[in-house]
């Protein structure tokens, strides 16, 4: 019995191993002798559809001329619809997004976006967001407010996960900068005080005469720092558009600080005024075109009241189509007057885009490093900004 048993459990896992290898290379022709039935026959149909040749999508996956996948997803909404509700019922909700990414890319089905019926069925994440706001322009009336529910929907998501962290790091940083001489015993600084009375050291008695006191101030209703998020709205940038758009509503949020959001290609707008709802400042950017940094940090630069309480943040992958050693000036003379200057590669979870490296080391040179940020960290980065520390640099 022991051995009926071991052949049945070894048989079934060949059986397991036979129809893994057929969901993988997803042809008829496989070699496998699995045929695929119920819910497999459903996933390797929606996977058929997007990764085969032409055809429909809910058509099943059909053989193509090679033996291999060739569903396809064709040019139809209804059938494409059909496709997005199969993807969430077979998939958890990250496969979904990279399958709706790899339609849109693969198949150039954006202009289907246009459609309400469409914005219905596919499942909001960030870069869904990017290529509507790049379609916004075409998109006709009956879907734009789709559109926009599509992106709240995302923006507060974001929200949710980064506000309140980013406020809490922040109003720490700012009351940290805020030093006073005549402190509270709860708000003394004790490290910063020490090291101000070493010379006070009494070595018979083993301890240090606090002569000057140094602590943390309190938060006040003024504004003290001043931060310039300064957005490049070039295509390859969008995650990185909708995470700054997010983070400036935060900012703005916090009366402590005054800040202002800059987007550029090889135009530059100011958004400052729209900072109040993250959404009307992502239907305000415009996806696509050139890049000129130059200019961009030219009216940042002409903005500036107060450089030594101004924080200046780059979020670029610095590919420069002005001026580069006006670029670099420009950034150096900043410095020089007393303001934080930040350079981001990149705001979002995927790391480092294809970025300048000659620039990125022309900054490093100036002392400003260049590197990818997720949104995690950026209140981190932020706050060290604020208290002229160095970087957390990943």
């Amino acid at each position: 019995m022991a051995g009926t048993g071991n052949a049945a459990a070894a048989d079934a896992s060949a059986q397991e191993r036979l129809r893994r290898w057929r969901m993988v290379l997803g042809g008829e022709e496989d070699g496998t002798g699995y045929a695929p039935a119920g819910r497999d026959a459903g996933m390797d149909a929606a996977l058929s559809a997007l990764y085969g040749g032409s055809g429909r999508a809910g058509q099943g996956g059909r053989k193509g001329r090679d033996g291999g996948r060739s569903a396809g997803l064709g040019g139809s909404a209804p059938h494409l619809a059909r496709w997005l509700g199969d993807i969430r019922t077979y998939f958890p909700g990250s496969v979904v997004q990279i399958m709706q990414r790899d339609a849109i890319e693969r198949l150039g089905l954006a202009s289907l976006l246009l459609e309400p019926e469409m914005l219905e069925a596919v499942e909001p994440d960030v870069h869904l967001v990017g290529t509507l706001l790049s379609l916004h322009e075409a998109m006709p009336e009956t879907t734009r407010e789709r559109a926009r529910a599509v992106v709240r929907k995302v923006v507060e998501r974001l929200e949710a996960r980064l506000a309140a962290r980013t406020r809490a790091t922040l109003t720490g940083a700012l009351d940290r900068s805020a030093r006073t001489s005549r402190p509270r015993h709860a708000d003394i600084d004790w490290n910063r005080t020490i090291r101000a009375n070493l010379k006070n050291y009494l070595p018979e008695y083993g301890t240090v005469v606090p002569e000057r006191l140094i602590g943390y101030g309190r938060a006040a209703q003024a504004v003290r720092k001043e931060v310039v998020l300064c957005v490049d709205q070039s295509g390859s940038m969008a995650a990185s558009v909708v995470h700054a758009s997010v983070f400036g509503a935060v900012l703005a949020s916090m009366r402590a600080i005054a800040t202002r959001l800059v987007v550029f290609d090889t135009a530059v707008v100011d958004l400052t005024d729209q900072l109040e709802d993250p959404v009307d400042v992502l239907f305000g950017t415009q996806l696509g075109g050139g890049t000129d940094i130059n200019r961009a940090l030219a009216y940042c630069q002409s903005r500036i009241t107060r450089p030594a309480d101004t924080v200046v943040v780059l979020i670029s992958d610095l590919y420069e189509g002005g001026i580069r050693d006006g670029m670099l000036a420009r950034v150096a003379a900043m410095k020089a007057s007393g303001t934080e200057f930040v350079a981001l590669l990149a705001l979002s979870d995927e790391g480092a885009p294809a970025y300048d490296r000659e620039h990125a080391a022309a900054l490093a040179a100036l002392g400003v490093p260049a590197f990818a940020c997720t949104p995690d960290l950026f209140p981190e980065v932020m706050a060290a900004a604020l208290e002229k520390r160095p970087l957390p640099v990943p």
